[in-house]
């Protein structure tokens, strides 16, 4: 099965809120989902609010799960992709 962490959208008109969840690609955006990995409020004052729970993604991100342009845009941000990147990077140079 091909999973996506894509964002799914909650709230009110003009007032949104994001979950960032792990679904199936091949579900709709307001379908099943999966697991949910974070929260993403853009709209929030006076700053936007991300927040992701980290052990979660890592996990998912080491199964191979696919990213939304914008869900890899703020794990990148948080740090999630950089730690990712660093965990795997270490794996690979144990293994071989």
């Amino acid at each position: 099965m091909a999973t996506v962490i894509r964002l799914k959208r909650q709230g009110r008109q003009h007032a949104p809120y994001y979950r960032l969840v792990v679904m199936d690609s091949r579900d709709r955006t307001r379908g099943r989902e999966i697991d949910q990995i974070g929260v993403y409020q853009p709209c929030a004052r006076p700053e936007p609010v991300t927040e992701i729970d980290q052990d979660k993604a890592l996990a998912w991100l080491a199964k191979g799960v696919q990213l939304s342009a914008t869900t890899r845009n703020l794990l990148s941000k948080k740090g999630i992709l950089a730690a990712h990147a660093a965990g795997t990077a270490g794996k690979t140079a144990t293994e071989a």
